[in-house]
């Protein structure tokens, strides 16, 4: 049982920062610019893929929605993190600790539910082009998202709210943010069931996703290796972003989950932080740059409306 006096605290130090002097506001036109960043690119995708018509298929509908929910993992990370790194004194409230760690972990629970509904779409359209139509309807596509976005949201909010319940008897997290395990250590009680629904969380949050995706790209290149060598260009053109998407998001993930299995405050800051951003920064910026600049149809939508913009002022 830890020995501290904050049982009843209402709010929560972040002891991970630490006082840089003058570089903090280096470090906070840094981490501004990426944010702005961020928002831009996942706007200008979402943007592109709202207005052109000819984009309101299935594929590009997900990949909007992988472009929405960077801005909802960035919008529940970036304006505190900012705010930590200009202030003196890193406290952060109970219930706004938890919101913080509702809004991430399921930022992380869509992003992999979406990558696995866009791996079944690769799937129908690779293996079964004549069906592609007919079963990836609209309504399909509503089903899917809604799924995408419940499931997350149900399984994160329930292991919330074991935390939540849960009596403290320290109020210190060595983290930049608010993490789940992070506040369960601090408990004056057994944390078993808590234990236990943190591990069944990841398996159905993370390991089910990234195994469905790991099996429809099987499925693909078994059909491919009997294909001929335009259909595989093809499918490898479709394919190409969502792969590089998975696996920078399976490298993020892991980052996040090997830095959960040990104590952070034993490990080196550096490698902390590093391990604690990489999964709330690279993909964000990775996924619209990898769609934008990979697909053809975005691509040339995009430089299309930028060509436009450049033409006006001349009209």
């Amino acid at each position: 049982m830890k020995s501290n006096n904050s049982l009843n605290s209402v709010y929560f130090q972040l002891t991970l920062f630490a006082d840089y002097g003058p570089l903090r506001y280096l470090f906070f036109s840094l981490c501004l610019l990426i944010y702005m960043t961020i928002i831009s690119a996942n706007l200008v995708i979402i943007l592109t893929v709202c207005l052109e018509k000819s984009l309101h298929q299935p594929m590009y509908i997900f990949i909007c929605c992988l472009s929405f929910n960077s801005l909802y993992g960035s919008a529940g990370f970036f304006p505190r993190f900012l705010m930590d790194i200009l202030s003196d004194t890193h406290l952060i409230s109970r219930p706004s600790c938890f919101i913080q760690i509702y809004v991430i972990y399921t930022f992380v629970g869509h992003e992999l539910t979406l990558l696995a509904v866009m791996a079944y779409d690769r799937l129908v359209a690779i293996c079964q082009p004549l069906h592609y139509r007919s079963k990836m309807t609209f309504k399909m596509v509503q089903h899917l998202l809604i799924f995408s976005v419940l499931y997350p949201a149900f399984a994160v909010g329930f292991c919330v709210y074991l935390a939540s319940c849960l009596p403290l008897c320290g109020n210190k997290l060595h983290r930049l943010f608010c993490t789940n395990w992070s506040v369960v250590q601090l408990s004056c009680v057994d944390t078993t069931a808590n234990s236990l629904a943190g591990r069944i969380l990841t398996v159905i949050s993370v390991f089910i996703p990234l195994l469905f995706v790991l099996y429809t790209y099987l499925r693909i290149l078994l059909v491919c290796r009997r294909s001929s060598s335009e259909f595989r260009g093809k499918a490898l053109q479709t394919c190409l972003p969502h792969i590089v998407t998975f696996v920078n998001y399976c490298i993020s993930v892991f980052c996040e989950l090997s830095l959960s299995r040990y104590k952070a405050d034993e490990l080196n800051t550096f490698v902390t932080v590093a391990l604690s951003l990489e999964f709330l920064i690279i993909p964000p910026i990775n996924n619209p740059l990898v769609y934008g600049l990979n697909l053809p149809h975005i691509r040339g939508v995009i430089f299309r409306c930028f060509k436009m913009l450049k033409m006006a002022p001349t009209v």
